[in-house]
């Protein structure tokens, strides 16, 4: 009997041909990465032109490297294009925040929904808290914003989903970026700091329905207090 010589797959061949791409790829994906970073900490505030000139200097690639960057930023909805103008850090719309909000009443009101105070610890809920008042003791109200978004990640994250957890990334991302567009980050944090201390303390002292009606009300003051300011902010 004939044993069958194992030959390569035409398709398999063919991958071959894209080798090249593999190092370049990783190159545009680190650029990426540390692009992103930047907005997202708010050293590239929403509007900033992003120079090609100047990245590419900085980080040592090129601008194909670069341009492949921005390609996958504006995927993420973190950098939009202008025609003979560049790229730019994106300004979230009035309609981007109405999306956003949307998004974390059905995701966050299903975890505190579900919540069981005796079989789930809530140790990431209490560790966003204690950093946010850190932040706050400091006056970094840039440092509370994240800390806030830390708090309602870990909030989503009590539904113990992966693929969800995924999905909000996203939206986490987009929503920093609106964070960074207000205009005093102190006025707008401050008040909510104290709310997010009261939905976790109805929620770990098993008072549910409470700490949903909280929730909700949060979500929506913030919505509110953020379309608000957008008025006057985003033209």
């Amino acid at each position: 009997m004939t044993t069958p010589v194992d030959r390569p797959d035409p398709v398999y061949t063919a991958l071959s041909e894209h080798k090249g791409l593999l190092a370049r790829s990783s190159r545009s994906s680190q650029t990426a990465d540390i692009v992103r970073a930047s907005i997202l900490d708010g050293s590239l505030r929403p509007g900033t032109r992003l120079s090609e000139p100047d990245i590419c200097a900085a980080l040592g690639v090129s601008r194909n490297t670069l341009r492949e960057a921005f390609r996958s930023l504006i995927e993420e909805r973190l950098v939009t294009h202008e025609l003979n103008r560049g790229a730019f850090v994106r300004i979230p719309t009035p309609d981007d925040v109405a999306e956003l909000y949307q998004c974390r009443r059905v995701i966050e009101g299903a975890a505190v929904h579900s919540f069981d105070p005796a079989g789930q610890q809530p140790t990431d809920l209490a560790a966003a808290l204690a950093h946010a008042d850190a932040c706050a003791a400091n006056q970094d109200w840039t440092g509370v914003g994240t800390a806030d978004i830390d708090f309602h990640k870990a909030i989503a994250a009590l539904n113990r989903s992966r693929r969800l957890d995924e999905m909000m990334s996203s939206v986490w991302n987009e929503l920093r970026l609106v964070f960074h567009v207000m205009a005093d980050p102190l006025t707008f944090h401050e008040p909510y700091l104290a709310r997010n201390h009261e939905i976790y303390e109805a929620m770990v002292g098993g008072r549910t329905t409470e700490a949903e009606q909280m929730l909700a009300d949060y979500l929506s003051d913030a919505e509110s207090h953020i379309r608000a300011a957008y008025t006057q902010i985003v033209t």
